[in-house]
């Protein structure tokens, strides 16, 4: 199901926005930025980041260097298809593909500590 172009994400899945604040940290896997699809998933924000952790491709790697930091403000630069998404709340992941396909839901284990 694709969001109408008229309503925000946000506003499609009935939540309050809660945008990154400025200068936060996502940790993105700068080396699978070109593959397919886009995968984003937001755990509670820290002090420092904002709980987005972003990669592209099917696999998620567990190795400890797969996500890098970048501030919030270069994600324009690196992966602009991302930023409509990055205001949903804590707890909500999003897959998309560059042939419009998109899925976004609440995934309650992103909040466990």
């Amino acid at each position: 199901m694709r969001v109408q172009t008229n309503q925000s994400v946000c506003e499609w899945k009935g939540e309050k926005p809660q945008p990154p604040r400025p200068q936060s940290k996502v940790g993105i896997a700068l080396s699978t930025i070109g593959k397919q699809p886009i995968n984003g998933l937001r755990h509670n924000p820290t002090d420092t980041t904002n709980g987005w952790y972003i990669w592209c491709g099917n696999e998620l790697s567990e190795d400890p260097a797969f996500f890098s930091p970048l501030h919030v403000e270069h994600l324009p630069d690196r992966l602009p298809e991302v930023l409509e998404y990055l205001e949903l709340p804590p707890g909500y992941r999003f897959l998309i593909d560059s042939a419009n396909y998109e899925d976004v839901w609440f995934d309650p284990s992103l909040l466990e500590a």
